[in-house]
């Protein structure tokens, strides 16, 4: 994927995390760690919060993790979250994210997740029925900024 710069509103699905002042560096900013933090607040908000979008006996984990450094992120404040499907396959599906602050974006992370049967520890093909839930956040993120 070329490089995107969305705006929060671009997402469908939108969630928050609290900066605290032990995140941040010698440099006086957030330290680059917890921006992956960051996105895992929103990728499981979103794969957990509700109900869990995976098939019973499967669990999701990551296979690919992407992450563009845009701009820094200062204590305090909030961090908004912006996630989003882009891509829906028979085992996996891609996530993109966004991280901002006051409005301005600081970060983006492509995420490939794949469904994992908990018994054999390789992947399962997705049902139907997660396939139809994830769809209703597909995006094409991929417009010219």
């Amino acid at each position: 994927m070329e490089q995107v710069k969305p705006d929060y509103q671009d997402f469908p699905l939108k969630s928050y995390d609290k900066i605290r002042y032990r995140d941040t560096d010698r440099q006086g900013h957030v330290n680059n760690a917890l921006f992956s933090t960051f996105l895992e607040t929103g990728r499981t908000e979103f794969l957990y919060a509700k109900e869990p979008l995976h098939d019973g006996n499967a669990s999701f984990v990551i296979a690919n993790l992407k992450l563009d450094l845009v701009s820094e992120i200062q204590w305090p404040g909030t961090v908004e979250i912006g996630t989003a499907i882009t891509r829906i396959g028979n085992s996996s599906f891609s996530l993109f994210q966004g991280l901002f602050q006051n409005g301005n974006l600081a970060g983006t992370a492509e995420t490939v997740i794949v469904q994992m049967d908990e018994n054999t520890r390789k992947s399962q093909p997705l049902s139907a029925e997660t396939s139809e839930k994830l769809a209703h956040y597909l995006v094409d993120l991929k417009k010219e900024n």
